[in-house]
């Protein structure tokens, strides 16, 4: 396979045209720390954007930072840390949940669009990205967005590239917004609730005057790779619902007593404080009951977003009919789901639930011959299928970039 490592944008748009003009669809990589995620690809050349990895400009007291694409997240997230400051969507670290060393790149991050329990209160990846610079599949560099936050008429092209995978677009460099630390945090830990008052528990806390940041829920089945952050609360023996609280230490201390008040009767609450909690929320963020390392690390694992409300009921059935675990997040509006291993990764049985609810899944990891053999993503109705067809036309139209990733037989 040729791998093209690529120095500056110049560089991407020569090698986006010889594509074309060879009709060579290319792979998009940074550090591949994704590549298993999405429908096998039929490509002989790799475009290798890891080279563009400069910060080009931090500004700290105007809450923005300017990055090339293949810029290591974990070196980003490092130096944002230094001055106490955060992406407030919280990016999903897949990395153990695949199987594969690092965290990925800035690029990465963003065509995978993956937001962890935060989303709820401070949106998903999209939200946080203000402007980039890419080159289309004409073989032609383009600047969408700006470098500030404000109110603009129309829609901003870089949201379509989060969650794209990169299909749409070559990015070369990024602006996003980041957020400071909270000064503290609390968790409140309401044991032995089953899934379906898991489900009513978490929606009255998000729908009270707490400011809940985060609100998760894991059946007693999800702890059976007891380890990490997780082990202390498995050894209880009886299911956990987790409930986020955030901001100025004494305002979180007055929310944490009231809210647990407030669901005395779901039941009593203990607390977890500031780093125990964070690192909580870490392990739910990166789904490490299903971590490849683990006792279910064989299993196919979906994601699945569907109303919150419907959640606790879908979920409880499908581990019931499957055999399968999951575990929920974002007060139940996205359930991460393992099951044992079978030919479809029980395809036709999920996706028939998940769509009489109102909800869509993807499968994220399965074995390659798996993802040849079903939709890795959500099909679309033929509506929204056609206009997001029309909309990967106009960025590129020979089907050069990641050609079959999200499309079943789009490959050939």
């Amino acid at each position: 396979m040729d791998t093209l490592k690529v120095r500056d944008a110049k560089d991407v748009e020569e090698v986006v045209r010889a594509a074309i003009a060879s009709e060579q669809p290319l792979e998009i990589v940074g550090h591949g720390t994704r590549r298993q995620i999405g429908q096998p690809m039929a490509t002989n050349a790799v475009l290798d954007l890891s080279a563009l990895n400069a910060v080009t400009s931090y500004e700290p007291n105007e809450l923005i930072i300017t990055v090339q694409s293949g810029a290591p997240l974990a070196d980003v997230q490092s130096l944002i840390d230094s001055k106490n400051q955060q992406f407030a969507f919280e990016p999903v670290d897949i990395s153990a949940l695949l199987g594969v060393t690092g965290s990925g790149t800035i690029g990465g991050m963003i065509g995978a669009g993956l937001a962890g329990p935060r989303r709820i209160k401070a949106g998903g990846v999209r939200d946080h990205l203000l402007g980039a610079h890419a080159v289309s599949g004409f073989g032609d560099s383009f600047k969408t967005g700006g470098r500030v936050v404000k109110n603009v008429t129309g829609y901003d092209l870089c949201k379509l590239l989060a969650g794209s995978w990169g299909t749409l677009a070559v990015m070369t460099e990024v602006t996003l917004k980041v957020m400071p630390k909270p000064e503290s945090e609390r968790t409140l830990l309401l044991s032995g609730l089953d899934d379906l008052a898991a489900n009513r528990a978490m929606t009255a806390a998000l729908g009270s005057p707490f400011d809940v940041s985060g609100a998760a829920h894991l059946p007693n089945s999800a702890f059976r790779p007891a380890t990490g952050a997780l082990a202390g609360l498995g050894s209880r023996g009886r299911a956990v619902t987790l409930l986020r609280l955030e901001g100025i230490a004494a305002s979180v201390a007055d929310r944490a007593d009231s809210l647990a008040r407030a669901l005395a009767s779901f039941a009593a609450a203990e607390m977890l404080q500031d780093e125990a909690s964070a690192a909580v929320w870490r392990a739910i963020r990166d789904v490490e009951p299903f971590a490849a390392g683990g006792t279910l690390g064989a299993w196919p694992v979906w994601r699945i977003v569907c109303p919150p409300a419907a959640g606790g009921a879908l979920g409880q059935a499908l581990a019931h009919d499957t055999g399968g675990d999951v575990l929920y997040d974002w007060g139940g509006g996205l359930i991460w789901a393992t099951m044992p291993r079978k030919p479809d990764a029980q395809a036709g049985l999920l996706r028939q639930r998940v769509e009489a609810v109102g909800g869509h899944a993807a499968l994220i990891r399965a074995a390659e011959q798996v993802r040849r053999d079903v939709d890795v993503f959500q099909p679309q109705p033929a509506g929204l299928a056609g206009l997001s067809e029309r909309v990967r036309h106009s960025f590129d139209p020979r089907i050069i970039l990641n050609r079959g990733r999200m499309v079943r037989g789009a490959a050939t």
